[in-house]
């Protein structure tokens, strides 16, 4: 019972729209934006399906490691951003992410976490500082971040749902990403 009520009021929290001294702001609106923002860029959209496929593949403590690295990695970078931080080649961060992580996937190796932790890493950081250099001035920061990083996690188990439900696919998964990448660069 009192675990229902924490769970009731921690989601009714997320959708409450708290007291704004100023007009126009639209807390609500911010959220939808953040949880849409994902799936309006193919780039963003690949790199965390790949990151749900590679933690399947790698298993282990990886299979949750990774997305769960990714997303408090990405929360960073979105501070960078927002904070004007120079974060330097974002844009080719982000392509060489969609690429690469299909490249790994392709291979069909497992990576140690000792290796593929600090690539998901760098990699968020790039998704990160993007999105927050991306957000408009007038938005809530923790509506547009909470709905991006709920985003990105569901984008993290579509991926890792293939990988478990479909692992035949695996492979020909990351080679559809790495070729969407090399696309991308080309586009």
């Amino acid at each position: 019972m009192k675990r229902t009520f924490i769970l009731a009021a921690t989601f009714a929290g997320l959708f409450a729209t708290p007291v704004l001294a100023h007009p126009g702001h639209t807390v609500a609106g911010d959220l939808a934006t953040g949880l849409m923002h994902p799936f309006l860029g193919l780039d963003h959209i690949l790199a965390m399906l790949a990151v749900g496929l590679l933690a399947v593949q790698s298993g282990g403590k990886a299979k949750f490691a990774l997305p769960a690295l990714f997303v408090g990695v990405m929360i960073v970078g979105g501070y960078a951003g927002l904070s004007a931080l120079n974060v330097p080649f974002v844009e080719q961060g982000i392509l060489a992410s969609v690429i690469l992580l299909g490249v790994v996937i392709a291979a069909g190796g497992k990576l140690s976490l000792g290796i593929s932790a600090p690539m998901v890493a760098a990699f968020a950081l790039f998704h990160g500082a993007a999105h927050g250099m991306e957000m408009a001035v007038d938005t809530s920061a923790m509506a547009y971040g909470s709905g991006m990083i709920a985003a990105s996690t569901l984008l993290h188990f579509a991926g890792m749902g293939v990988g478990q439900f479909a692992p035949h696919l695996l492979r020909y998964a990351g080679a559809a990403v790495a070729v969407a990448g090399f696309g991308l660069a080309v586009a």
